[in-house]
């Protein structure tokens, strides 16, 4: 499980700074991922589903 979660927050960290960074310097629609991506964070600490650990679970063999 040490393994997905540090994957998982691998994920997520790349795609906020991205976005961000794309919204800084791009356009600033791209700061609605790293808004997105927090609100699923959020709901997934009250519903317990989250989108990266399903897709995981999916691909990656139990370590």
């Amino acid at each position: 499980m040490r393994k997905k979660r540090q994957i998982h927050d691998g994920i997520a960290g790349r795609l906020i700074t991205v976005g961000v960074l794309l919204g800084i310097y791009v356009n600033q629609a791209w700061l609605w991922l790293p808004g997105l991506l927090g609100v699923t964070r959020l709901q997934s600490g009250f519903t317990g589903f989250c989108p990266v650990y399903d897709m995981l679970d999916r691909t990656c063999p139990e370590q």
